[in-house]
């Protein structure tokens, strides 16, 4: 049974079929990357599949269980987190407390008990510090810990919010071009992270990204997109040397 499972899934708005009928299977373990040309409807897909668009039609099962239409918190719950084109980061918190906040729906202590700083609070808040910082640690993040998130240099930003995305306990976690601002030694340092992330934890990866270095040294399978349908699927050095994928990215000279 694959991990994640969308069968027909589209989405309409006002008479615009921005995602039409797009499937997608992915085994669990599987680092897998979505591909296309600008307004493909990639980041529209990211949207139906974490419950920020409700679809028009079709269904998302994942791990065997039907989430279609569950809210975006619930969804967060049943097992996808995401990060996003434009970093979402607390810029007022410290790096810990970025995660930390992901963190408290496995950890729970009372109102009175966070007011008042008794009971259970100083316990919890021990545990959430030190796993925030093994989160931390997998990105090298954990000697900047302290510091305001707005102060880390803009690659780090990125692996702040996939960490925090992290900290939520994802089944599988979708990074929507996690490589975007970075420069050539950044990207090739995210690469050795994402496959990390995978081989050491488990989780399951699927990924928007126009940095094709990355896509092609990472990915092991990939679906493209096109004007919201999907033009080409399978393994990604066949699906890179497909014509007509190449002529949706460089257009027809015909």
């Amino acid at each position: 049974m694959a991990l994640l499972d969308v069968k027909n899934l589209s989405i309409t708005f006002g008479g615009l079929h921005a995602v039409e009928e797009f499937n997608l299977s992915i085994e669990k373990g599987q680092l897998y990357g979505l591909i296309g040309p600008n307004g493909a409807g990639k980041t529209t897909v990211f949207n139906l599949l974490t419950g920020v668009y409700k679809p028009t039609q079709g269904s998302i099962i994942l791990d065997g269980r039907d989430i279609t239409g569950h809210s975006t918190e619930e969804i967060n719950k049943d097992g996808i987190a995401r990060t996003f084109q434009n970093i979402r980061l607390f810029h007022k918190l410290s790096v810990i407390d970025n995660v930390k906040t992901a963190l408290h729906r496995g950890f729970d202590y009372s109102t009175f008990e966070a007011m008042f700083h008794c009971g259970r609070y100083a316990s919890v808040e021990r545990e959430m510090e030190k796993k925030a910082i093994e989160i931390l640690k997998v990105f090298s993040l954990d000697t900047v810990s302290s510091i305001l998130s707005s102060n880390l240099p803009y690659g780090q930003q990125r692996k702040l919010e996939i960490a925090r995305a992290m900290a939520t306990g994802p089944k599988i976690l979708l990074l929507d071009e996690p490589a975007a601002g970075m420069n050539p030694n950044e990207t090739a340092e995210l690469m050795e992270t994402i496959s990390l992330i995978r081989d050491r934890f488990g989780i399951t990866i699927l990924l928007i990204e126009h940095d094709m270095k990355l896509v092609s040294g990472i990915c092991e399978h990939l679906t493209v997109l096109n004007f919201g349908k999907i033009l080409a699927e399978g393994d990604t050095k066949k699906v890179l040397s497909d014509p007509e994928v190449i002529r949706a990215y460089l257009g027809d000279d015909e």
